[in-house]
């Protein structure tokens, strides 16, 4: 298992941010935003690929980019961030009404990653356990996709959550609008990891990768 790289305190600029909301007013925050997603479905519908696991590499590519949804600490309670993580999804039993939670790990090859997932997804939509791997590794970040409902607020209430850094992704059911697809996208992340500012630029980049779905592929 890859270890997290410590962050050096005395060049961080976001030092005195972190400590501040982890420690004096440990907090989290939601934002939710209408991705448009356009291209995204048409090219899917274009394509053999599926839609879940397009999303979920589509969140997990864009959340790689930045150290701030990386972050983790370290036993000694230090801040550090992995170098790599991994989208940790659920899978609905419509059988049961129930649902598990698995992981993939990372590939920035979409279709190399697309094959390991959706095998995945075959296999886990009949599992009868919320945890059918055996548990979720600790570089391992949440995305949920609720396509039932379309949404414009989502927010999660985690008891003795502030410890947790990585970011937690909830999707909602595609919106038809002015000729336009919109994916409703949800993310929690705790205020020591990243600000507003990294919040919005993650998503303006998820947008932007949504927007030119060339990488979709057969």
């Amino acid at each position: 298992m890859t270890s997290p790289d410590l962050i050096d305190l005395t060049t961080w600029t976001r030092r005195e941010a972190f400590e501040h909301y982890r420690d004096r007013v440990p907090c989290t925050y939601a934002m939710t935003v209408e991705i448009d997603a356009t291209a995204f479905a048409a090219a899917l519908r274009a394509s053999s690929r599926k839609t879940y696991v397009a999303q979920i590499w589509a969140i997990a590519t864009v959340v790689n980019r930045y150290r701030e949804f990386r972050m983790a600490l370290t036993d000694a309670g230090e801040p550090a961030s992995w170098p790599v993580v991994h989208p940790a999804f659920t899978v609905f039993n419509a059988e049961r009404e129930t649902f598990a939670a698995v992981w993939a790990p990372y590939d920035p090859d979409f279709g190399r990653f697309h094959e390991q997932a959706a095998e995945l997804l075959a296999t886990a939509s009949s599992a009868t356990t919320m945890f059918p791997q055996g548990g979720l590794p600790p570089n391992a970040f949440d995305v949920s996709s609720l396509p039932w409902t379309s949404f414009t607020g989502f927010t999660l209430q985690i008891d003795g959550g502030t410890g947790h850094l990585l970011p937690i992704f909830t999707l909602g059911r595609y919106v038809e609008r002015d000729g336009r697809t919109l994916l409703p996208v949800a993310v929690q992340i705790h205020h020591a990891a990243a600000d507003g500012f990294h919040t919005a630029q993650l998503l303006g980049d998820l947008e932007a990768l949504m927007g030119d779905a060339s990488w979709v592929g057969a």
